[in-house]
């Protein structure tokens, strides 16, 4: 089956849903929006901390959070992309809350801001603690008003189509490789349907479940930057994975663990071992609010020195009635495992979370492939450099889908739809043994990926991980080549993929900067003459 729109957008987060409710609104052209299982699962709803724009001009102004932002980047940030989303989120604010976004506010009216760690000021909007999903929310009731919008949830994007897909040899030296679309499983049918477009845009999210213990839903399989690295395009800085230092420890829930959120450091929690002691005074000055690259090393490095699974989060000096009234969710959860947090210690260990890298593209979120555009967790904007500054990725979504909604509008009418294109040839049955084999390799892909290329990286632990990834890349293509495709070997696929470029680009990268931290070099590269 061939479908037509004029923008096809592949995800279903802040990203994604904020691009194409503004084309849909200038309705210059037909706008489909592909989930790949409902629209209300995406790491959005995940994000509980808050979204990050100066607001309170009377103490705060673009010049901090600039600062703030290369400074937490590791000074490999792009100042470009940093001015661009510091100087662009309070129209990016303005217009969530014209889409029907909640903030919480303070009896003046005035936005209730919070701080959190590596920021100099006050400047965290939120939900209480619960803020992505309260913009999921927001978003989702906009996109499902907008009658120009079609929604296909439970589709999944098998490739994006270009002149490889033509008989053309593409390879990364190929100039002007150009999107026509993507090819698109649909559950209903079980066929892929050919879904032809003149504008694609990539908003697939992270890839923290190709760890074996991430805050990211099991969906975080890193398909969009899968898809693109497979058709070419430019894929940067994926050594810099994110691992947030607080998710709760609890043994059997790992895809997603549970966030506990920075701002609860940021209103005063104090990082402990189980006896009590404190910690964080022998690795940063600023404590438990410290860049979160520093805290996960530091809890990392506690636990292996003391031989234990977890440290732990101390509020239990703060009033309960506070801590209930900012937290609640949070407070819930952990008194539904039996923790009272207003009098218990909160378990919690390191976990993957945000992913730096990606799809590389310019200031109009432009990728180096032709009507192709990523934004949101899956692109390289520069925007975060070495390290991401707490709550900065929402804006950062929300302020290139602005760019690119904008970019894109100008230059629909100068695309046309490539019919020439082929249907997907799907061929080939999946047994139910080559199901087993495909879950296994799942599992193993988590396990290389936590224990070679994790918080702590050497030379040796990459090469291992390099050489299991490639055995498990070749065993999956030739499957893949052999049986229908199913959303399973997909993902599959694309976790490989994924893998094989955060190993790649972490061996590449000879010195220890912001995320990326390697025992064999230690020290920044202009530390080491």
């Amino acid at each position: 089956m061939v479908r037509k729109f004029d923008f096809l957008i592949i995800g279903s987060g802040v990203a994604g849903m904020s691009y194409a409710l503004q084309v849909a609104e200038a309705g210059k052209g037909k706008v489909a929006l592909v989930c790949k299982t409902s629209i209300e699962e995406a790491n959005t709803a995940k994000a509980q901390g808050g979204i990050a724009s100066v607001t309170n001009l009377e103490v705060d102004d673009f010049e901090k959070h600039i600062k703030d932002t290369l400074i937490a980047g590791d000074y490999i940030s792009d100042r470009r992309a940093v001015e661009q989303v510091v100087k662009g989120a309070p129209e990016g604010i303005r217009r969530l809350v014209q889409w029907g976004v909640n903030f919480d506010k303070k009896e003046d009216g005035q936005f209730d801001l919070h701080r959190e760690g590596g920021h100099s000021e006050f400047r965290i909007l939120h939900h209480a603690d619960d803020t992505g999903f309260e913009i999921q929310r927001g978003l989702i009731e906009a996109v499902r008003r907008h009658p120009n919008i079609t929604l296909l949830e439970n589709h999944f994007a098998v490739e994006i189509i270009t002149q490889h897909h033509l008989g053309v040899e593409v390879t990364r030296r190929t100039p002007d490789i150009e999107c026509f679309g993507a090819y698109v499983l649909d559950p209903d049918t079980h066929k892929i349907d050919t879904v032809l477009s003149r504008v694609t845009v990539l908003a697939t999210g992270g890839c923290g479940a190709v760890y074996a213990t991430t805050t990211n839903p099991n969906i975080a399989t890193g398909d969009g930057i899968a898809m693109a690295y497979r058709a070419k395009a430019t894929v940067q800085d994926m050594e810099f994975i994110q691992f947030h230092p607080t998710a709760l420890f609890h043994p059997g829930e790992t895809h997603p663990a549970y966030l506990i959120t920075e701002a609860m450091r940021g209103y005063g929690g104090i990082l402990r071992l189980p006896n009590g002691e404190e910690f964080m005074q022998k690795y940063d000055k600023r404590l438990s609010l410290a860049p979160r690259d520093i805290v996960a090393r530091a809890i990392d490095k506690e636990m292996k020195k003391h031989g234990i699974d977890h440290v732990c989060l101390d509020v239990t000096h703060k009033p309960a009635e506070e801590t209930r009234r900012h937290f609640p969710n949070i407070y819930a959860k952990c008194l539904s495992i039996g923790i009272d947090i207003t009098k218990e210690y909160i378990p919690v260990a390191p976990c993957a979370h945000y992913l730096c890298g990606g799809i590389k593209v310019d200031l109009n979120a432009c990728s180096s492939i032709r009507r192709l555009y990523a934004i949101g967790e899956c692109s390289c904007t520069g925007l975060h450099g070495g390290n991401r500054l707490a709550s900065n990725s929402l804006i950062e979504a929300v302020v290139y889908a602005e760019a690119a909604a904008k970019h894109s509008l100008e230059h629909v009418g100068e695309y046309e739809f490539n019919t020439a294109v082929p249907e997907w040839n799907d061929e080939g049955t999946l047994s139910n043994e080559e199901k087993v084999l495909i879950a296994q390799d799942v599992r193993e892909v988590g396990q290389v990926m936590s224990s070679y290329v994790g918080i702590v990286r050497s030379d040796l632990r990459l090469k291992r991980a390099w050489t299991r990834l490639d055995l498990l890349y070749e065993e999956t293509e030739e499957l893949f080549k052999r049986v229908k495709a199913t959303r399973d070997i997909c993902e599959l696929r694309n976790m490989i993929n994924v893998g094989y470029l955060i190993t790649r680009q972490a061996m590449e990268r000879k010195e220890s900067r912001g995320l990326h931290y390697t025992i064999n070099y230690p020290k920044h590269a202009y530390d080491q003459k």
